[in-house]
C-alpha cells in the first residue's frame, strides 16, 4: 500500500526513536514513502530528509531565540510543502516547540497528526496539554505516568515504552564490554563513562566542566580511564578543544564515534548530561552522576515552570531521588569529581541505584516499535478496516508499578 508518511524528527534520541517506527511500518507498508526532516538513523531506513536534523538541534530559551528567524524559516517552508503535497499522515517525533504549531495547522487542513512523546507536562508548562489536544489526533507516550495526565484532554493516548528498553538485554556485560574495546587492566581497573551530550549547545556549556572533573577524578584515582562518546564530529571538536584549554591532553581519555552504549556497558560509573542518555544509562544498569548547564536565563526560566524537584528521567520515572542531580552553578569540576568518586568507592550506593533501573527497564519494555506502528495505523484507519493485522499481541503487559519512596522506607 503506497502511502506518503511525513515526519519531523529534531535531535538524536527522536531519530532513534523514528529509525525504529519506520522500520515496522515499512515491514507492514513496503510501497510507504517517508520524508521530512531527520537523521542518519532514518535516512538509512530510507527517509527523506528535507532539511538536516542538526538545523533544530537547539537546546534552552537562549538558544532557541538565537536560531529563531533560521528555524521559523524552516518550519514554514515545510508547512507550505506539505499543504502544497499532503502526506496521508504527519508525525512529530519529539521537538514540540517545533512540531505542535506545524502539526496544528496540518490538522486543521485534515491531515491526520500523531506526537511522537510527550512534552514533559509532567515537570512543566502543564497548559500544554491543551495545545497538545489542538493539534495531534493522537499521542504516543513512552512513559506509563504520562497518560493519565491527558485523560480530561480528549485526546487518544497510547503508551507505547521505550525501544531501548526492548533493545538493551536486561543483563550488560561489564568484562566482555572492556574485552570488546581492548581495555587493558579487566575489571579492576577504574573506568568512568563521560557523556557531555548530544547538541553541539551542550558541549559548549559542558565540555571544560567534564574536562576539569576528569582531571580530579584522574588525580584521586591515577588507575583510572575515561570513555567519550561522540554523536558528531562537532561536538568531538569542541571536547578537543577543551582539552587543549585544560592541558588535558594526557589524561587516558578514549574519544569515540558514537558507541555510546559500549561506553557505558565498559563503565563503572558514568557522568551524563542529563536527557536520553540518562535513560540508556539507566537501562544498562550502571550507576551515575547526572549534571546539565545551559544559558542562565534559560535555566532560571525552566527552574521557575518546574513543578518536579528532579530533573533526570530516572528520577521522574521512580518519583524520587535516586541518583544525584548537580545543576547549573552547583555544577564545579570539585563538586562533580567528589560526587563520581563517592559512588565509585560506595558498592551499596551503586547496588541501590541499579535495583531502580531494573523496575524502570521492566516497565518500559512494550514492544514499543510495534505499539506505535499499530497506533499509527489505526490512526489511518487500517486497523479498524481490516486491510492490515495488529503486529502486537491483544493481551496489553501487565504494569507494574515502580518503586516509590514509601516502598523503600
Amino acid at each position: 500500500m503506497s502511502l506518503k508518511i511525513a515526519m519531523v524528527a529534531g535531535e538524536t534520541s527522536g531519530d532513534q526513536l523514528a529509525c525504529h517506527l519506520i522500520a515496522a511500518l515499512k515491514a507492514r507498508l513496503p510501497d510507504a514513502e517517508f520524508h521530512g526532516i531527520g537523521g542518519p538513523r532514518m535516512q538509512g531506513q530510507g527517509f527523506d530528509a528535507w532539511w538536516p536534523m542538526e538545523k533544530l538541534a537547539v537546546m534552552g530559551f537562549v538558544e532557541v531565540l538565537r536560531h529563531y528567524r533560521e528555524i521559523s524559516r524552516i518550519r514554514s517552508a515545510l508547512k507550505s510543502r506539505l499543504l502544497a503535497d499532503p502526506p496521508d499522515v504527519f508525525i512529530g517525533v519529539d521537538a514540540p516547540d517545533f512540531n505542535l504549531g506545524l502539526e496544528k495547522a496540518l490538522k486543521k487542513r485534515g491531515i491526520p497528526t500523531i506526537h511522537y512523546v510527550s512534552p514533559s507536562v509532567w515537570a512543566w508548562r502543564k497548559k500544554r496539554v491543551n495545545k497538545i489536544a489542538r493539534s495531534a489526533d493522537r499521542l504516543l507516550a513512552l512513559f506509563p505516568i504520562e497518560p493519565p495526565l491527558y485523560a480530561d484532554a480528549g485526546i487518544p493516548v497510547s503508551f507505547v515504552g521505550h525501544p531501548m528498553a526492548d533493545e538493551i538485554p536486561t543483563y550488560v556485560d561489564r568484562l566482555a564490554t572492556r574485552e570488546k574495546l581492548n581495555i587493558e587492566g579487566g575489571a579492576a581497573r577504574p573506568i568512568f563513562a563521560l557523556l557531555p551530550g548530544s547538541r553541539q549547545s551542550e558541549l559548549r556549556y559542558m565540555a571544560d566542566t567534564f574536562v576539569q572533573t576528569a582531571k580530579l577524578v584522574f588525580a584521586a584515582e591515577p588507575k583510572a580511564m575515561f570513555l567519550v562518546p561522540f554523536a558528531t564530529r562537532e561536538t568531538r571538536e569542541l571536547f578537543e578543544i577543551a582539552l587543549y584549554k585544560h592541558e588535558a591532553q594526557n589524561l587516558p581519555i578514549r574519544m569515540m564515534f558514537g558507541h555510546a552504549r559500549d561506553a557505558v556497558a565498559a563503565a563503572d560509573v558514568c557522568l551524563v548530561a542529563s536527557g536520553t542518555a540518562t535513560l540508556e544509562t539507566a537501562l544498562v544498569k550502571r550507576p551515575m552522576v547526572v549534571t546539565y548547564k545551559m544559558a542562565k536565563w534559560s535555566f532560571r526560566l525552566m527552574k521557575r515552570m518546574s513543578y518536579l524537584p528532579y530533573f533526570s528521567l530516572p528520577n521522574v520515572l521512580a518519583g524520587r531521588f535516586v541518583l544525584p542531580e548537580i545543576l547549573q552553578d552547583e555544577a564545579t569540576p570539585e563538586h562533580l569529581s567528589n560526587e563520581l568518586l563517592t559512588l565509585y568507592r560506595d558498592p551499596l550506593a551503586q547496588e541501590a541505584q541499579v535495583a531502580v533501573f531494573e523496575d524502570i527497564h521492566f516497565q518500559l519494555r512494550q514492544n514499543t516499535a510495534e505499539k506505535a506502528a499499530d497506533a499509527v495505523l489505526e490512526t489511518l484507519g487500517l486497523l479498524k478496516t481490516g486491510l492490515l493485522s495488529s503486529a502486537v499481541d491483544e493481551a496489553e503487559p501487565a504494569v507494574v508499578p515502580l518503586t516509590t519512596s514509601s516502598d523503600a522506607d
